[in-house]
């Protein structure tokens, strides 16, 4: 056991086993249907989300832990780490990441370092894992912290909504307007830009949206150069195995993962989004 606790977020959608074997600590953010609010993870599994969403008609809201959580877990870890990095869901789309940095001033007895994935889902759960096992084999803060924003120079992120209804009454958009026209003919490709999710380009059919977005992942998976990536869906498994396997027939460098959008995420981009992430390993 490495002298650092990592820390990250629910929106990683880390498998409990990687949490388990890495000794990740995650801090839930919370789902609210009406005057219901339920932990992601704890309170509603990915599956019981999609269910729920898909018979009502209220769209739900989002909510960041509170500083006293954090405030909670910082406490807690600080009686047997010196040292702490929280990793979170990009600053762009949630408080999270600024309501930790806030709450590790609160706790003098250890040091809280933060990390902005600038990202959020498969991509923060990668940072989080590689930051645990490099505490582990003894690495310092600043040597995690660099990996880490090496790391981020290769990640990138391409995805595809079903609809842009939920995004844009979740006001998570920017650009939006300029969709707007073509709202229900198009299957736009979003990637994240300046840490907000932000429209790439507009694609009429999901076909060739998907294909736009292999084309993407081409450019450096082409290379030959070690990949490491995920496909990440709302709840179409079936699909995102598709595209893994037809990935894996073609590239023999790349390790592919497949992810979820998890409620808070999934609550904004819809069900039936796909994409895919990826970095240079």
């Amino acid at each position: 056991m490495g002298s650092i606790a990592i820390v990250t977020d629910s929106t990683a959608y880390l498998p409990k086993e990687i949490i388990d074997e890495y000794g990740i600590t995650v801090v839930p953010l919370s789902i609210v249907f009406g005057d219901n609010a339920y932990e992601e993870g704890s309170e509603l599994s990915i599956g019981e989300f999609y269910k729920k969403l898909g018979s009502t008609d209220q769209l739900p809201t989002t909510s960041q832990p509170s500083i006293g959580k954090f405030i909670e877990v910082f406490s807690q870890l600080g009686e047997s780490y010196g040292e702490i990095i929280t990793i979170h869901l990009s600053s762009g789309m949630s408080g999270t990441y600024q309501t930790a940095l806030t709450a590790g001033q609160e706790v003098p007895e250890v040091e809280v370092y933060g990390f902005d994935s600038e990202i959020s889902c498969t991509p923060q759960g990668y940072y989080a894992v590689e930051a645990a096992k490099m505490a582990r084999e003894g690495a310092t803060v600043h040597e995690i912290l660099k990996r880490l924003t090496e790391m981020k120079k290769s990640m990138r992120a391409y995805f595809m909504v079903d609809s842009l209804t939920h995004l844009q009454r979740g006001g998570r958009l920017n650009g939006a307007q300029a969709l707007v026209g073509s709202l229900l003919k198009i299957k736009p490709i979003l990637h994240i830009e300046e840490k907000t999710i932000a429209p790439f380009e507009k694609i009429r059919t999901e076909k060739k949206a998907i294909n736009r977005i292999l084309s993407l992942f081409e450019e450096d998976a082409g290379t030959g150069v070690p990949i490491r990536a995920a496909v990440i869906h709302a709840n179409r498994l079936e699909k995102a195995e598709d595209v893994k396997k037809r990935l894996l027939n073609q590239y023999d460098n790349v390790t592919i993962d497949v992810g979820e959008f998890g409620p808070v995420i999934g609550t904004h981009l819809g069900e039936g989004s796909l994409g895919i992430a990826w970095y240079k390993e």
